[in-house]
């Protein structure tokens, strides 16, 4: 198993740490998430309760980008519930640009009458609470959340999360071919998320909307457990 494969010279402990923010924490929204708790590390993967997240943005700087949509799936390593998903569209602060309305395909119509993401945090921090985020490729769901919050409570924002971008990182560190394998005509090796979901027979999805992308990230999860890891994975082990 490739959990064998991976000793972590120190397991991160979001437990303790959040035990640690709740206390500085001036803002009483973002202080009620951390005192929701995170599970210890040691938990088996099969007992932690997931939550696939994702989220589109106007551009890749989260300093002078913004959120414009995101979703939400929670799961386990059996089931995903679809009914309990959340999906919404919101107002950014900054104007869309013709190259994100191509990219995920928000325009300037959906978010006329959309919320600001100031009206939806308290549900986004509630549905967040006592979960553990998976996403595909970390930077943007941890940097654009953590500068939102930083705008609009006052505070930064930190949450554990498992990256299946990294996982399947881990699975192919050499992702360039070399000098006889490029003369054999093989491809580089993509990580991307629709990339990473052929290599397990999951089905084709419509990429880049929010919802979509944190299903098509909740199976692939799975997947990578299913072929890689046992179930009694320790999550911290995993995450991040």
């Amino acid at each position: 198993m490739l959990s064998l494969l991976r000793q972590p010279t120190q397991t991160l402990d979001w437990s303790e740490r959040f035990k640690a923010l709740a206390a500085g924490c001036k803002t009483p929204r973002l202080r009620a998430f951390y005192e929701a708790g995170a599970v210890a590390a040691d938990t088996p993967l099969a007992e932690v309760p997931l939550l696939a997240l994702d989220v589109e943005t106007t551009g890749l700087d989260a300093s002078r980008d913004a959120i414009v949509s995101l979703g939400l799936v929670p799961f386990n390593l059996q089931r995903i519930r679809c009914g309990e998903g959340r999906y919404w569209v919101v107002k950014p602060d900054t104007e869309l640009s013709s190259e994100s309305v191509t990219f995920h395909h928000i325009t300037h119509s959906d978010i006329r009458h959309a919320p600001p993401l100031p009206a939806i945090l308290d549900e986004l921090l509630d549905y967040m609470a006592g979960r553990v985020m998976v996403v595909h490729y970390r930077t943007i769901e941890r940097q654009f959340l953590d500068q939102a919050a930083r705008l609009h409570l006052g505070e930064g924002w930190q949450f554990p999360l498992i990256d299946t971008m990294q996982l399947e990182a881990m699975l192919y560190p050499k992702r360039q071919p070399n000098w006889f394998d490029r003369l054999l005509g093989r491809k580089p090796v993509s990580i991307r998320l629709d990339d990473s979901r052929k290599r397990y027979h999951l089905p084709p999805y419509m990429a880049h909307h929010a919802l979509t992308d944190a299903l098509a990230t909740a199976e692939l999860l799975q997947a990578q457990v299913a072929t890689h890891y046992s179930v009694q994975t320790p999550v911290g082990q995993l995450w991040s």
